[in-house]
């Protein structure tokens, strides 16, 4: 369904050291930076890129709007949640866990990375 996903970010370095260390901690490797400046990652067919807004204003966060990154385990999602929060991230929402609602059981790990974006880790369980 989706090519990519790309945030807006002030402050490349910070993002990407947030960035590096979250997706590292789903099996992926560091981002790498193009000759734009942008730095992109590609995991498992995902292709997820930051950059400075083309347009030159600041980067803002979409209110209402979540990046999700899927992970193998409750434990990959833990591991994912520590490692934002040790390299730049905020915690929200409640503590990672099991969430229920609409007929579906996830567990869900929220953090707000560098720039205010909202991103999770989710793992659906079998």
């Amino acid at each position: 369904m989706f090519s990519h996903v790309m945030l807006g970010a002030d402050d490349i370095e910070a993002s990407k050291t947030f960035y590096d260390a979250c997706i590292k901690a789903l099996g992926g490797r560091e981002g790498q930076i193009d000759p734009l400046g942008r730095v992109i990652y590609l995991h498992n067919g995902g292709i997820f890129i930051l950059t400075k807004p083309i347009d030159g204003g600041p980067a803002s966060c979409g209110n209402g709007s979540t990046i999700g990154f899927a992970a193998s385990s409750p434990e990959m999602a833990d591991a994912w949640h520590k490692a934002g929060l040790e390299h730049g991230g905020t915690a929200i929402e409640d503590p990672p866990g099991i969430r229920e609602g609409a007929g579906m059981k996830l567990y869900l790990a929220y953090l707000r990375d560098p720039a205010g974006n909202k991103i999770c880790a989710m793992h659906r369980p079998g």
